[in-house]
Order: C-alpha cells, then structure tokens, then sequence
C-alpha cells in the first residue's frame, strides 16, 4: 500500500499542467495516425461464379453450378491458438446471379449432435455450434454485414460499424432483412445453404471484388476457426482481418428496394393509482426506399414501439444517469452514423433515446408521442457517407411538454486505410409558441468533428474531437473535446484518454453525463498465452483515471486504480479477481443508497475506499451456464458487500430459463442511511417454431419498489411481418403489494416490398 500511495501522488503532482499534457498527446496521435506501418497479411481470395441456373434453397447444393463453384477451406483456429488449423474441416463456395449471392457451407464434425439452445432469431454466438458470413461491400474496413445460421437454420444478422473491434457497441443484432437460409444434417457433417438478396445490402455498382470472412463455432472441440487468420487479440468478426471475393462479372446495379411496413394496434390499460381505464386504437407505418447502390431512405407516421423489449431494471450506485441500449427498430439502421462521436461514457452529442422521450414538470420521464419522421444513410461513394435525421414530436399540454423538431445531420470521409473525419450538426428546436412555466429554450445545436483512427493491421485504433453547443443564452466554455488512442497487440496492450468537457457544454438530444471536468483515463494490459491442457491465457492490467475540475484549481472529484488478473479457460469459461482503490469527492449533497435519506453524505466531503472483486463466467454452451460476481470493501465512509449473478438453463431447442440476481448491502454508520438492495429477474423464453416466440420477463427493484410482468407472444406470419400481444402488469412493493398499471396490447404489421 506505501507504493501504491507514493504512485497516486506522482501520478496527481504530473497532471497539474492537463492541458499541455492533452495538446502533446493530440500532437502524438496524429503522428501515430500518419506513420502507423501496417504489417503485411497474406490475403486469400476465392472466385465468385456468376451462374444463370435456378437455385434452390434446400440444403443440399445438388445444382450443377456447385459442382463448378470455387471452394474455401484450410479454416485457421482463432480460439484457442491462431496459430494452427481448425481441427474439424469447414468449407464454403459461392456464387451469384443478378439477384442474389449464394453460399454453400458445409461444415464436418465427429459429433452426432449439436447445441441449438433456442429456435429465436439473433442468437448469440457464443453458447452454440453455428457459422458466420461477414461481408465487407465497399472494402473499407469500417463497415459491414453480418449473416449467420446454425445446424436448425435459425437466422442472425447484424450491421458492423467501426471495423467490428468492440462486441457490444459495434455489432447492431437490431438490423433486420429477408434472406433465406436452409441446413441439411447428413452422416458427418452439416450444409448450410444461404442466398442473400443482392437489394438488402448495399454495395458500389459495378464492384468486382468484396472482403469476405467466413468463421464458425464448433462446440465439441471447443474451437472458433476463420476462413482469413485473425490473431486471437483481434475480435473475430472484425473488419481488418479477412479474405477478398473475386467476382466473375462486375455486379450490376442492384434492383430498387421499396417497402411498405403498414401497422394497426391497439391497447387497454388500467391505472390503479389514477383510478383509470384508457382504450386505443393506433395505425401508422414505415416505409423503406433504397436510393442509388449506397443510400436508403427510411420514412416513419406515427411509430409505436410497444412491441419492444422492456428494458432491463438496474440498481444504480453511482451519481449519474445511466444509459440503456436502443432497441426501436427505426433508429437502427446505419445507426453509427448518428451515435459514433464523443466520448460514449461522458459526453455523446446525440443518443437516440431522448427523442420520443420527455420529462415533466416534476422530472418524471414519460412516452412523448413521435408524428412522423425521416432517415436517409448510406453511402454516397466509395468514401463517403452521409447521415440526417428529422423527427417531429408532439405537444403535450398536460405535461407542459412543447412540441420539437429534432435534426441530425453527418458526414463521414474515409481518409488513410480504415480511419476517417466526421462532421455532426445536432438541433432541436421548439415548434409552436406554446407559454408553459416549465419550457426547455428555444434551441439547443451542437457543431462536432472527430476523427477516428483504425490502421490497417488494427494494432492502433483511437478517436479525437471537439464539440461545440450553442443555446440562446450564449456561455462561455459551451464545449466538449477528447482524445483516445489503443495500441493492441498479442502480448502488450495500452489504452489511454482524455476528455475535456466545458461548464456549459449542453446537448438535449445528447448524452452528457457531467460537465465542467477534465477527465484521463490509462490502461496497460500483459498477456501470457499458455500452452496448457487447462488455461488458454492469463492477462494482466492496471488501469488508472483522474476527474478533476479545472474551474476550482483542478480539484480531484474521482481518481480510481484497478489491479486486475483474468484467466481464460480452455472450456471457454473465464475468471477474474480485481482489486480497486477509489476516491471520491462529493461536489453536492448525496446519498448512495439511492433512496432519497433525509441525511445524504455532504456536499464538499472526500472519501478514500477500496474493494476487491472475483468473477467467474462458465462455458456458455452448457445446458446448465452461468456468471456470478462478487465484491466487498469500504463504500464512503461504510462498508459494502455485493453479488450479483445470472444463470441459464435450456431444455434445447424449446425452452431457454434465466435468472438475474443483484443484491447489494450498504452499511454506512449513523446517522447516514443503510440499505439491502435486491434486483430479481427471472425470464422464460419459448421457441415453439422458427416463426412463434413467446417470452415473459419478470422483474423486481427493492429500490424502486415496483415488481413487473412483461410477456410478449410474437408470431411471424410472414418474412419480416409480425403479429405482438403483449401484456404488461406492474405492482407498488412497499408494505402492500398493490397493482399500478396493468396493459394489454396488440400490434400487426406487415411488410409490402417491390
């Protein structure tokens, strides 16, 4: 602990200078940017046939155009080594017509079965045996497509933005297209047949060449394999990394895309504590319009997303407001155009969630109805993208919410091999002249410009940017600006940044989780692979971060160092123990507990605590998986204890069983407040077919005290048209357990396309 001291203060008494120190590095980044030398790859290519025979989609590739198609092979292993050969053969051969892109993969294993944990569409990879397509159109390395099925053909398919390096940021499972895809089981292997209508991607006209990856998960010998060798540091999906598809014929212009997605529903809700019951009878409907080879142009009237997933409750420790994923359908599409800027964590100048949101006059947040609305994304060349985003929302008089139109406007150029400079213009600007006591101003704008790294071999990766908001009421220090840079490579990783935002920095469309700071992070990580019959690798690291407030002499609000070890097992189960040291000055008055104490710690007090944590992930192909995390330390001026699991069970392909569990225990002394806080959250989720789906989702806060019910059916009549009903029930928990809201709701829509 002396060391660990002596270290916190030299690190404090080198960032009394910040800003130099954060023009220097911005400096460094942009030589690295400019003189990164990429490390040559061999790349694999396979010839695409262009044939005019009629193909079946029927897992069996009888067709003679098969017999004469190209075949890939020789996969490499990414997990566990990437330096050998995938122990079980994998194949696949393509072909094309002016339609549509055809892929036969065959995939050999000496099991005679196979782990399908559920018959739901957008599974995740990681807990059964499947393959992957990735497709890279315009060659950029930035942006992708993703189409993967397994040995019962349930679909996937996600949008790859930002070269695919981070899993749950940059691969969007949302996206939805029509595509077919049928398997064939036979004595030892599995064909996977798939055709790709050449209409739902985009693509140059003319192309003659594509990037291709092909990897695939086989769970009896535990190994991932790729057709192009992606080093196991690099993300397996990744864009950096793959083969290239030599076309026989440059592609013709593809056939103009026009879909209609009509919807009428309806609702009956009971408010307990209102004592009132409510009807509706919506309609509405998107329209989806491809424009030239690169571009669409979606259209939406009056959206209802009642369909959607609820969110997952959270207990939240911490001062801020937290971010939860989007999930309307309407935002996802080329969605990184409008929400890859800024610093995620602390200052994102637009976050799709604000629009159709609102609060009230007591700060309660509620639905605020969207009109209508427009999208037009893509490509407008090899190198250029453009996003903009128009949504109307609409007044709401008894919440004193004014009516506003909500714009988003980008450009992205691709510069060097994979990096690329970015232009955002962000408004909201209030409609109508309505005189309520409780009004936002007339406008809030933000102007951006980042620039994001990504060299070609991926070893760095980085983002710099500044950010400027504008509101009536003009302030000084109305900014936002960053740098990060990574350097990842198979032993040694470092990531670093900095993040300045301004005292009056203001993005209403935006996610902007405090102001008036300098914020620095720094991570160094170590990696030792192993050659054992047990572990794969065990990494390394240690992270530090400062939040200081420059206004106030740089005072240190937040500093952190984190001690981590993480071993990875060879089973694919993984285990980490964390030691932490935190302090934390408090700037206004809080109580940790979250539950409004009549004696929160005060305003102006600083507290130095740590902790240690261990966490374990089982393989997630078991029928029976799950994690489980805990932690104890000092927490302020107390104690803590947490834990927090999920475990999974499945009765495969039927029926798939989970149970969330957090539970947290403060103890602070008298007379600050103590609290047991528990999260439950049970799921049951059942796949009768590929096209019927029901899931209920249970939840309970002991910090909000609501206990709900969320169960969905979803039948799939017909590619890409559903019908919902969805009934939802929630409950006060307090010292009776009363009923709040209770809803019943139909959705129909239905997909028209040309």
């Amino acid at each position: 602990m002396f060391s660990l001291k002596i270290l916190q203060n030299k690190v404090r008494q080198n960032l009394l200078h910040k800003s130099t120190a954060i023009k220097s590095l911005i400096t460094l980044y942009f030589l690295i940017a400019f003189t990164s030398i990429s490390v040559a790859q061999e790349v694999r290519n396979a010839i695409v046939k262009h044939t005019d025979e009629t193909i079946e989609i029927d897992g069996f590739g009888n067709e003679e155009s098969w017999e004469t198609a190209d075949e890939i092979s020789e996969f490499w292993q990414w997990f566990p080594t990437d330096s050998l050969k995938a122990d079980q053969p994998t194949t696949a051969k393509f072909l094309v017509d002016d339609e549509n892109l055809y892929v036969l993969v065959t995939s050999y294993s000496e099991a005679s079965e196979y782990i399908v944990p559920s018959l739901r569409r957008d599974y995740s990879g990681a807990g059964n045996d499947n393959i992957t397509l990735i497709l890279d159109t315009f060659m950029d390395g930035t942006n992708g497509f993703m189409f993967g099925t397994n040995p019962l053909g349930v679909k996937r398919e996600s949008l790859i933005s930002n070269g695919g390096n981070r899993y749950e940021k940059d691969y969007n499972k949302s996206w939805d297209v029509k595509w077919e895809t049928k398997p064939s089981q036979q004595n030892g292997f599995t064909v996977s047949e798939i055709k790709i209508p050449l209409k739902s991607i985009q693509y140059p006209e003319g192309a003659t060449q594509w990037r291709v990856n092909v990897y695939r998960h086989d769970t009896h010998t535990r190994q991932w394999s790729t057709w192009a060798n992606v080093p196991q540091n690099q993300t397996i999906a990744g864009l950096a990394y793959m083969g290239v598809l030599d076309f026989e014929k440059p592609l013709k212009k593809s056939k103009k895309m026009i879909a209609l997605i009509p919807y009428v529903g309806g609702a009956i809700q009971k408010d307990f504590d209102a004592n009132q019951q409510t009807d509706a009878f919506n309609y509405g409907g998107d329209a989806k319009i491809s424009i030239g080879s690169g571009m669409n142009l979606d259209l939406t009237f009056n959206p209802d997303f009642s369909q959607v997933e609820v969110d997952d409750q959270i207990i939240n420790l911490s001062r801020f407001e937290v971010t939860l994923p989007e999930k309307r359908q309407f935002f996802i599409q080329n969605s990184d155009l409008f929400v890859n800027f800024g610093d995620r964590r602390e200052a994102q100048p637009f976050f799709s969630r604000r629009i159709g949101v609102a609060k009230d006059t007591t700060g309660t947040t509620f639905e605020n109805k969207i009109i209508a609305g427009m999208r037009l994304s893509g490509k407008i060349n090899n190198d250029l993208r453009l996003g903009f985003l128009n949504m109307q929302t609409d007044q709401d008089s008894s919440n004193q919410i004014a009516a506003n139109n909500n714009t988003v406007f980008t450009l992205q150029q691709q510069v060097l091999d994979r990096s690329n400079l970015s232009f955002i213009f962000v408004n909201r600007q209030t409609t109508g002249n309505p005189e309520f006591d409780h009004s936002q101003d007339e406008f809030n704008r933000v102007l951006g410009l980042d620039f994001n790294l990504a060299s070609k071999s991926n070893r760095w990766t980085g983002r710099s940017f500044f950010h400027h908001s504008f509101s009536p009421d003009q302030k000084k220090e109305a900014y936002a600006s960053g740098v990060r840079f990574n350097y990842n490579e198979k032993v040694h990783s470092v990531s670093f940044s900095g993040t300045r935002i301004g005292e009056n920095y203001q993005s209403d469309l935006g996610f902007i989780r405090r102001t008036g700071i300098l914020k620095n992070y720094l991570r160094y990580a170590y990696r030792i692979w192993l050659n054992s019959k047990t572990l794969r690798s065990i990494n390394l690291s240690q992270s530090f971060y400062y939040v200081g407030r420059p206004k106030d002499d740089y005072l240190t609000t937040d500093r952190g160092l984190w001690s981590s070890v993480e071993v990875s097992f060879l089973n694919q189960a993984e285990l980490e123990f964390r030691y932490s040291n935190r302090y934390t000055y408090l700037i206004n008055d809080f109580d940790p507990t979250r539950n409004n104490s009549d004696v929160p710690l005060e305003a102006g007090t600083g507290y130095d605590y740590d902790d240690v944590e261990l966490s374990f992930q089982s393989d997630r192909s078991n029928i029976f998986n799950y994690n489980i995390k805990s932690s104890y330390g000092n927490f302020f001026n107390g104690t803590k204890f947490s834990v927090s699991s999920q475990m999974n069970y499945r009765v495969q392909p039927h029926l798939t069983a989970s149970m969330r569990l957090n539970y947290e225990q403060i103890k602070l002394p008298d007379p600050y407040p103590s609290a047991n806080l528990i999260l439950i959250g049970p799921k049951v989720d059942i796949t009768f077919s590929k096209k019927v789906f029901w899931g209920t989702f249970f939840q309970f806060s002991s910090q909000s005290d609501i206990f709900g019910i969320n169960s969905r059916l979803q039948w799939r009549f017909s590619p890409l048209s559903d019908f919902y009903l969805v009934f939802n029930d929630n409950y006060f928990v307090t010292d009776t357990f009363a009923p709040k809201i209770r809803s019943l709701t139909f959705k129909l829509t239905y997909w028209f396309n040309k």
